[in-house]
């Protein structure tokens, strides 16, 4: 019986706390609701995108954070990074996307940050991106057709365009599903904005059935 009243205690006890926290979150104040929806690249699942740029020490903090969050979505999720960019970032977002049609974004995203935050080695310069890439097992032909490929470029016009329709003012932030946005700003910390997007995620989830 006693064993019976203390599982009892601790249920009610942590569904008062995941009530509490639920309430915590306001729209406004915690995160903020796009006054016009960005259309999402799959509609079937709730999209996720984290907002980042290379050059940004605080993305670079977030980076484990939002690596360990990646591994707990479920499969209804649809998460990406993509570069925020401002105008003035184009490198790093041209850098990003010639990585993925290199096929080594995975391995270069977390080598990138390491060269920017860690060897304080920028790499805007052609030769300094050459000798980077072949790292990745890249050539530099392959580098060049990659780097300067319409689809690349494209997806650089793609990513300022998306940048603007977000209204972002900042990096790191979030998008949830196109509709909502979330900074460390208005959640408070990193930890609490990964909250806030879990919360926005199984709203969305519920709104879907």
């Amino acid at each position: 019986m006693k064993k019976l009243m203390v599982s009892l205690v601790a249920t009610f006890a942590m569904l008062l706390s995941q009530l509490s926290v639920a309430e915590n979150f306001v729209a406004g104040k915690d995160y903020q609701q796009l006054p016009y929806p960005v259309a999402t690249r799959d509609e079937n699942k709730i999209e996720v995108i984290e907002l980042f740029w290379y050059g940004c020490g605080h993305c670079f903090k977030f980076e484990p954070m939002i690596n360990r969050w990646m591994t707990t979505v479920a499969e209804d999720v649809d998460f990406h990074h993509q570069p925020g960019d401002f105008g003035g970032w184009a490198p790093e977002t041209q850098l990003h996307y010639a990585m993925e049609a290199a096929n080594v974004l995975e391995k270069g995203r977390a080598a990138v940050f390491n060269e920017y935050h860690v060897l304080r080695n920028k790499l805007r310069s052609e030769d300094k991106r050459i000798a980077f890439f072949k790292t990745l097992g890249v050539s530099e032909e392959d580098y060049k057709k990659a780097w300067n490929s319409f689809a690349v470029k494209s997806k650089v016009n793609m990513a300022q365009s998306r940048t603007r329709s977000y209204r972002v003012t900042g990096v790191p932030a979030m998008i949830v599903n196109g509709k909502y946005r979330v900074d460390s700003r208005s959640a408070g910390s990193f930890d609490r904005m990964l909250k806030v997007v879990d919360h926005l995620i199984e709203l969305e989830r519920t709104a879907k059935k």
